[in-house]
């Protein structure tokens, strides 16, 4: 990408959003891990709106393992492929308490060896948990990073990554992350874009572009 249209899209994302972070309520890295688990395929505000009552009952992985699956669905109920997700976070704590005392691991080969846990979560938790940087690649960042051309239309998740960190700076990983999303979410939406409003449009690779 040149270095022109690469600083356009920093300063593009900068002024729209300066504090760009996660919107997964959290207070710790393992309600941070239970919640970008439960928020595959489901909204953040629909992991949100489940995530208080279901810290309440189960405040640490200990009393998470020692759940039953029944009982952890009915607090996750309203979100997607609850089933899954309530076997896959108790299976998640039960492996936290076995192997490392309860704790989230702030590594990642540990952190995707857990059951459930993907590059995606991982990459998450590392950079917003343990402030390593890390590039995410959610459904947002996969289509803003097509659009701009930071990747290319077929490029798989792992591609994407991989050319998202060789092309943007170490220091700009996760404030880049965050502001990709919310460029994907509230602006440069899969459908209905702000393309009258966006500042890149000229730039942007989408074929059915709305100006």
């Amino acid at each position: 990408m040149e270095a022109q249209n690469k600083q356009r899209i920093y300063d593009e994302l900068d002024a729209l959003f300066p504090d760009a972070g996660c919107e997964l309520n959290h207070k710790n890295p393992f309600q941070l891990l239970v919640a970008v688990m439960l928020s595959a395929q489901t909204t953040d505000v629909s992991v949100n709106k489940v995530t208080p009552a279901l810290f309440t009952a189960y405040p640490s992985a200990k009393e998470l393992s020692e759940a039953t699956e029944e009982s952890l669905q009915d607090y996750i109920r309203s979100i997607g492929l609850y089933r899954n997700k309530a076997r896959s976070i108790k299976k998640m704590a039960q492996i936290l308490v076995e192997k490392y005392n309860g704790e989230v691991p702030n590594d990642y080969r540990s952190l995707v060896a857990l059951p459930g846990v993907g590059r995606k979560t991982a990459n998450v938790v590392m950079a917003e948990a343990f402030g390593v940087p890390a590039i995410a690649v959610d459904t947002h960042v996969a289509r803003i990073s097509k659009r701009l051309g930071f990747a290319d239309r077929d490029d798989p998740v792992i591609v994407i990554e991989d050319k998202l960190m060789a092309e943007i700076p170490e220091e700009r990983w996760i404030k880049m992350h965050h502001q990709l999303i919310h460029f994907g979410r509230y602006r440069c939406r899969a459908k209905n874009p702000d393309c009258h409003l966006c500042h890149l449009v000229d730039i942007c690779l989408e074929d059915n572009k709305k100006v």
